[in-house]
C-alpha cells in the first residue's frame, strides 16, 4: 500500500512496483504496464526510491515496444515488396 504523504493515511491500492514484473508476453502487455506505471508516478504519492524502479522498468518497456514496432514493419515491407503504401482511411479503405 501506498501512504499519502500529505493526508498521513493508507490509500487501498498496492504499490505497482512492490515486486519485479515479469517480462511482458506482447506489445499490448508492456503497453498496459507502461499505462499503469505512468498513472502511478503521476499520482506524486510514490516514494522515491520505487519512482525510480517505476521508470528504469518504463524505460526498459519502452524499448520492448520500440523493437516489437520495428519488427512489425519490417515484416510489413517485406509483405509490401520493400515499400510501405499509405493507408487512405478517407477512401472507405
Amino acid at each position: 500500500m501506498l501512504q499519502c504523504r500529505f493526508h498521513n493515511h493508507f490509500h487501498n491500492y498496492p504499490s505497482p512496483i512492490m515486486k519485479k514484473a515479469a517480462a511482458p508476453k506482447s506489445f499490448e502487455e508492456a503497453l498496459k504496464r507502461l499505462e499503469t506505471l505512468t498513472q502511478a508516478m503521476q499520482s506524486s504519492e510514490m516514494p522515491l526510491e520505487e519512482a525510480l524502479a517505476a521508470y528504469q522498468e518504463g524505460n526498459e518497456l519502452v524499448k520492448y515496444c520500440q523493437a516489437k514496432l520495428a519488427e512489425v514493419e519490417q515484416k510489413l515491407q517485406v509483405l509490401d515488396a520493400g515499400g510501405l503504401k499509405e493507408l487512405n482511411l478517407d477512401a472507405g479503405e
